[in-house]
């Protein structure tokens, strides 16, 4: 194993969640998040705002280390690694209290079509990411997949972000601040490294959040604090942001536990397993199906539906 010089990695500690309440290899493959890398058996790797941090999935928990300069003290590691375990916590929404099994339980007796995939995608929790890096990664995945989103987030975190750390010949960099997007040059910049239009979208986006907010992040975390359709309106006027950004964003970074994503794979999914296909003629996604698509998942599934979705999406 190489690593950056002057630091060292921690010893494994214990997050004290079993399987069956979050699993890494469905959880951070599900579409939710793009920047963690496999870097081992079991183990998952990325950088958060100057950290760097591995995960490892066992029979029984997940584990986690981290680096630290080699001059800091047991007392200052000890301290860290009480912020990294509160900020993995709230990441991967463990502080929530919400009992995963119970769900997938409830979830199944609901509807045959969860019930018969529950067992193929187990462990999958909706994630509480950082506002600014969701809603950038979710504008670049506008007619995308989730290899090429990846692709496109790491180009644009190795050419704006921070460097934090190397493991094993891999270079892992922090996502780029808002300032770093908001220069002149960034839209050619992206638009050669193939962000096609979604450059422009970045582009007007960090602009727009900066020119518009003393704190735009301070503000996009505020939209944690309202509700679903006011959080949902107000990224709405954002560049390139429609209903389906902005319920992912809504979703998976602003605690709106029932906001239902809905692209051509669900829209597909709908009308094979909940029968849209006999609701009208129709072969495109409209607004109002839209609407109808995620009420009939909310009525189905009730408390935490855009949980269930995400579990479906996988199959």
């Amino acid at each position: 194993m190489t690593t950056s010089m002057n630091k060292h990695m921690s010893i494994w500690r214990t997050l004290r969640i079993p399987p069956e309440e979050l699993r890494l290899d469905t959880t951070l493959k599900c579409g939710q998040a793009f920047r963690w890398k496999v870097s081992g058996e079991s183990q998952w790797s990325c950088a958060f705002k100057g950290r760097f941090i591995t995960l490892r999935q066992t029979d029984s928990d997940i584990e986690y280390q981290s680096y630290f300069p080699i001059k800091k003290s047991s007392d200052e590691v000890d301290h860290e690694f009480e912020l990294i375990d509160k900020f993995l916590m709230d990441y991967f929404n463990l502080s929530s209290k919400i009992n995963l099994r119970e769900c997938y339980d409830r979830w199944s007796m609901a509807d045959k079509h969860f019930s018969k995939i529950a067992c193929q995608f187990k462990g999958i929790r909706i994630l509480r990411q950082d506002p600014v890096e969701n809603l950038f990664c979710f504008i670049c995945s506008t007619n995308n997949n989730i290899t090429r989103i990846s692709q496109m987030i790491e180009k644009l975190c190795n050419k704006y972000g921070n460097l934090v750390y190397t493991l094993n010949g891999q270079e892992y960099y922090d996502f780029p601040t808002l300032d770093k997007l908001v220069s002149s040059n960034v839209e050619s910049e992206l638009r050669q490294l193939g962000f096609g239009y979604r450059a422009k979208y970045i582009t007007q986006t960090a602009k727009f959040l900066t020119e518009n907010y003393s704190d735009a992040e301070k503000w996009l975390y505020s939209l944690r604090n309202v509700d679903y359709k006011v959080a949902h309106s107000s990224l709405l006027k954002l560049s390139g942001v429609g209903p389906k950004v902005a319920d992912c964003v809504c979703l998976m970074s602003l605690d709106k536990h029932n906001a239902i994503p809905i692209d051509t794979h669900v829209w597909q999914i709908a009308q094979r397993e909940y029968g849209f296909n006999s609701k009208g003629s129709t072969k495109t996604l409209t607004s109002r199906l839209y609407e109808a698509i995620g009420d009939h998942f909310r009525n189905l599934f009730g408390d935490y539906s855009g949980w269930a979705h995400s579990v479906i999406f996988q199959s």
